[in-house]
């Protein structure tokens, strides 16, 4: 069953799904949010075309067609897209999940290959009969597969100091400054700063830029754009820098996380 709209949700009761899944389908220009919002149902956001992102909290999760991510339900959450997109996303429902689905807790990575692409287009044919749903949906629950991808957290330290250097390297990630220097600028000893950036966002200065700095290359690659393009609005000296970090806090290279066909 599919329910097309603007709004990226579907919270209707249940009444009248023969089944687990229905598949929602909308659009977003690149750059748009919709704001923070949670279900009632799991959602597995997929963008069907374009390069989709989720914000949870301080993690954004950036999800090209080859990666979906998996949103509990009650779970507060925001969507938007990197690019023109166009997001087709099954929504479960709870109680008639195998249990081991509903146990994931947590939002998680899965990879969407051709296969599950296929089916969850299938499913979204409000016209299937039901006893070809029910099959289609016990072959999609096979093929939920956690990765071991990870979001990029980024939160934003309280202190007033340490928030101007962050918000500064969020505008500028490739700005190069030591710690001493932006302590100079701020008022607080290179030290102070280190102390309150652990403190205050569970991170190290050097991580936490590091961060900032993947963040603002994701962009660039959910684009299509060169390894090198991505390095250099990074702030890295080489590609091969820039594909070590990234490999070393996502968990992939980057082109494997944003492989066309997995």
């Amino acid at each position: 069953m599919s329910r097309n709209g603007h709004a990226p949700m579907w919270d209707a009761p249940y009444d009248g799904v023969p089944g687990a899944v229905v598949v929602g389908d909308f659009a977003l220009t690149g750059g748009e949010w919709f704001p923070p919002h949670r279900h009632s149902a799991h959602q597995l956001v997929w963008s069907r075309r374009g390069v989709g992102s989720v914000r949870v909290g301080d993690e954004t999760w950036f999800l090209p067609r080859t990666l979906a991510l998996w949103v509990p339900a009650g779970v507060v959450h925001a969507t938007g897209a990197v690019d023109p997109s166009w997001n087709r996303s099954p929504y479960f429902l709870p109680e008639r999940c195998p249990a081991a689905i509903s146990a994931w807790a947590e939002p998680t990575v899965v990879a969407v290959t051709p296969l599950l692409a296929a089916l969850i287009d299938h499913l979204a044919d409000a016209a299937l009969p039901t006893e070809q749903r029910i099959r289609a949906e016990a072959v999609v629950f096979d093929l939920l597969r956690p990765l071991s991808t990870v979001a990029i957290p980024l939160p934003m330290p309280r202190d007033a100091r340490a928030g101007q250097v962050a918000a500064a390297l969020i505008d500028d990630p490739a700005d190069g400054r030591t710690l001493a220097q932006w302590g100079a600028l701020t008022g607080a000893s290179a030290r102070t700063l280190r102390r309150v950036f652990l403190a205050e966002t569970g991170l190290s200065f050097g991580r936490w830029r590091t961060h900032a700095r993947l963040r603002a290359a994701m962009p660039v690659l959910a684009a299509g754009q060169p390894v090198a393009a991505a390095a250099r609005r990074a702030g890295y000296g080489t590609a091969s820098a820039f594909v070590a970090a990234f490999h070393r806090t996502v968990g992939a290279p980057p082109g494997t996380y944003f492989a066309r066909d997995r």
